[in-house]
């Protein structure tokens, strides 16, 4: 089982793929509540020249509500992470599947709300 859902972009530049994946996300109701720069903290902190690499997380608060109220530890495993990378020529972008990453939890709820946002997930990458 994969722990995460990719697709290779046909075109458009990475900051095109960081957008066009944020409007997918609105669509099905997620916002970003936070960005990561890769490339950029790692050019900072070690001094390490890095591909374009950059960590969407996303939320989608009704879905994070029911989550809290159902299982108060999966605080954990939130928020869900997009990456846009650029490799070998080419922008990919993959997000994590939350039905393997909720394998391991052991709450008939949880695993119903992973069902819900996966199928959600999987329809923003596909869509781009």
């Amino acid at each position: 089982m994969s722990y995460y859902f990719t697709k290779i972009l046909k075109k458009g530049s990475f900051e095109e793929a960081i957008e066009h994946t944020k409007e997918a996300l609105k669509k099905e109701g997620f916002g970003i509540v936070a960005e990561i720069d890769f490339q950029k903290t790692l050019k900072e902190k070690l001094d390490v020249d890095f591909r374009k690499y950059r960590v969407l997380e996303a939320c989608n608060p009704p879905y994070a509500l029911k989550s809290l109220i159902a299982d108060d530890k999966i605080g954990t495993m939130l928020p869900c992470n997009f990456i846009v990378q650029e490799k070998g020529g080419q922008i990919e972008v993959s997000s994590i599947d939350p039905v393997a990453a909720m394998a391991k939890v052991d709450n008939k709820e949880m695993k119903a709300i992973a069902i819900e946002i996966s199928e959600k997930l999987k329809r923003v990458v596909e869509s781009l």
